[in-house]
């Protein structure tokens, strides 16, 4: 299996030079001029271009991937999801630190539902929606590979998928733990948990055995 950042069908889309979105355009300007050498573009995603599982976050974290370019890097909040990868098997490493680390996903690869860093970290539904045409990209060319499991980390996330797959969100709810099947003839099963943020993982809203056990379910499905 290769490792690239981009699978050909969503580099087309040119996601790195997209400024759709007004506000998130404007504000990555003004955050590359602050911090010029952050990476300060959208993020794209990382991994396996032919995964059984594909990961979707929220959006890249201001000192985190929009700072080095790579989902959940450099960041608190990649910390639980690399060792968690790692210690499943999907991961060379157990963290990740920059984008030239030399870090491989085998069988998965991770996006986000929004790829331009928002103020706040709170995308707004507009641009959720938006960028909604470069995840249903990313999800078809996901399901007509084969791809068995997708990972929803938080309810944004989770219903971004739900969105790209055109579902409605009353017949699949949020909840930690939860697996939804898809409709039938993709063969694919959404996995719900909630994200591994800083906030989830102090507060204990989310904790290590918790994610963990996400993770055993996901391998469980992938190796029957």
């Amino acid at each position: 299996m290769t490792n690239d950042s981009l699978t050909p069908a969503c580099d087309s889309l040119n996601i790195l030079d997209c400024t759709q979105c007004p506000r998130l355009a404007d504000f990555l300007q003004a955050v590359k001029a602050q911090y010029p050498d952050y990476h300060a573009r959208p993020v794209s995603a990382f991994g396996d271009a032919n995964p059984k599982l594909l990961i979707v976050g929220l959006a890249p974290g201001m000192h985190g991937a929009n700072r080095t370019g790579r989902p959940f890097t450099g960041d608190y909040a990649g910390i639980l999801l690399y060792q968690t990868l790692h210690k499943y098997g999907f991961a060379t490493h157990h963290e990740s630190v920059s984008a030239d680390d030399g870090l491989q996903l085998t069988g998965c690869r991770i996006t986000n539902a929004v790829k331009c860093l928002p103020p706040e970290n709170k995308p707004v539904p507009q641009e959720i929606k938006q960028c909604n045409q470069y995840l249903s990209v990313e999800l078809d060319q996901f399901v007509q590979q084969g791809g068995a499991a997708v990972l929803a980390l938080g309810t944004v996330a989770h219903q971004a998928v739900l969105l790209s797959l055109r579902l409605k969100a009353k017949d699949y709810p949020f909840g930690h733990g939860q697996v939804h099947q898809l409709p039938p003839g993709n063969g694919v099963r959404l996995y719900d948990s909630y994200h591994c943020s800083r906030y989830n993982t102090q507060t204990k809203r989310l904790t290590a055995e918790m994610f963990e056990q996400v993770f055993a379910n996901i391998v469980a499905e992938l190796q029957s």
